[in-house]
Order: C-alpha cells, then structure tokens, then sequence
C-alpha cells in the first residue's frame, strides 16, 4: 500500500517576512510610501538599507505580518508604480 505525500498548504494568515528591493522613480521619490503600507496594512516594516538621491531610491524593506496582509501590501505598492522585487538572500546573509 502507497502512502499520500502530504500537500503543505500555507495559509493566508500564517505569519511571514518577506525582504524585498523597492525602486522609486524620482517623480515618487518624496511620497512617503513606506509610512503608508505600514498604516494602511497590519504589518510591521524595517528598513534594512536604503539610498535615495534626485534620480532615484532604492530600499531594502523587510516586511513581517499575516501572509495575506504582506501580499496585499505588496500589490498596493506595486499600484503606486513603485517597482518591488524579492532580496535573493545568500548562504553568508542567511
């Protein structure tokens, strides 16, 4: 008799951390984004590097919540026209 892999299913409020790059054009440099997803979504958010001139911002965000609530925030910036892109974590940076 066969035995059944068991199929691991994440639930939408299971919690999670995601660190992710955002790019900010520079019409959108100044628009305080990262004060709004963490108000507007029951997440919490830590900066982990950031560089923002005239031209550009690029931040390293890491956002920890409910996986729905990390999902959402992430499509809500992504609306904004904020370009969102997952951090490839290395062996070193573990």
């Amino acid at each position: 008799m066969a035995t059944k892999k068991k199929v691991s299913v994440t639930k939408p409020n299971s919690p999670t951390q995601q660190r992710l790059w955002l790019m900010y054009p520079p019409k959108l440099i100044k628009q305080p984004f990262i004060w709004e997803v963490g108000h507007k979504f029951k997440i919490t958010t830590n900066i982990r590097q950031a560089s923002v001139t005239d031209e550009i911002g690029i931040v390293c965000l890491e956002l920890d919540g409910a996986r729905s609530e990390v999902d959402a925030a992430i499509k809500w910036l992504v609306k904004q026209g904020v370009n969102v892109e997952p951090v490839e974590i290395g062996v070193i940076a573990g």
